[in-house]
């Protein structure tokens, strides 16, 4: 496969928080699904796509990551004092990643089906979209509470509403992240600015997908993985 043209941003600050005692002693990209770090399966797809630069943003115990991460060539970008939540972090780790459109991923997904990755390379379309986001449908996502984040048109535009889950992966360009003034912030505050510009768009996934965001979520992602029923 041809090299990937956007960087790839990995988030993985967060405290996990959710995990409860499993983060207590590493951080949650840390925590083994079938055998593998999380964010390993992560870094595996964005591999798989063919991605030649990989960031990824470290808050909580950063020295972990940093020692997991830089042998498999990902350049770590630490938050300190504070963690920046995902636009701040996007944002800072900018100097690192370059201009441009950039990928990003969570690091708390399992994805069972094509490369998420490479379904959204092959449907950007610059000239039209200032975003485009993976989202799954309620049926198809294991470990996941709610009716979704976004309604999705015939021609691929989101709208804020029950119908689509965001799945943590989306091609994005950063220029509107200059027009923030908060340090630390949410990319919703970058998504709702596309929203009103019609230029949000959306893929559904064809496969399925877990949330790995709470501890029953690792047996979960690990039945999917097997080819279970979940």
């Amino acid at each position: 496969m041809a090299d990937n043209p956007f960087p790839v941003m990995l988030f993985a600050a967060g405290f996990g928080t959710r995990m409860k005692a499993l983060t207590q002693d590493k951080p949650k990209p840390m925590i083994e699904v079938a055998g593998r770090p999380m964010i390993d399966h992560a870094l595996g797809l964005a591999e798989q796509a063919g991605a030649t630069r990989l960031v990824a943003n470290l808050h909580y115990r950063p020295d972990d990551l940093r020692r997991h991460l830089e042998p498999r060539g990902v350049v770590c970008v630490i938050e300190t004092p504070d963690i920046l939540e995902t636009g701040g972090g996007l944002r800072n780790a900018l100097p690192t990643l370059g201009a441009g459109p950039v990928m990003t991923m969570n690091t708390d997904a399992i994805w069972a089906g094509p490369n998420p990755l490479t379904l959204l390379q092959a449907a950007w379309r610059p000239d039209e979209m200032d975003a485009l986001l993976m989202g799954i449908s309620p049926a198809n996502a294991v470990g996941h509470q709610g009716d979704g984040d976004f309604t999705r048109d015939a021609d691929g535009l989101l709208r804020r509403g029950p119908g689509l889950i965001y799945g943590g992966v989306q091609i994005i360009k950063t220029d509107l992240l200059a027009q923030i003034d908060a340090r630390a912030f949410s990319l919703n505050l970058l998504w709702d600015r596309m929203l009103a510009a019609s230029r949000l768009h959306g893929l559904e996934y064809p496969g399925r997908w877990c949330d790995v965001g709470h501890p029953d979520g690792i047996g979960m992602a690990e039945r999917l993985l097997e080819g279970e029923d979940v």
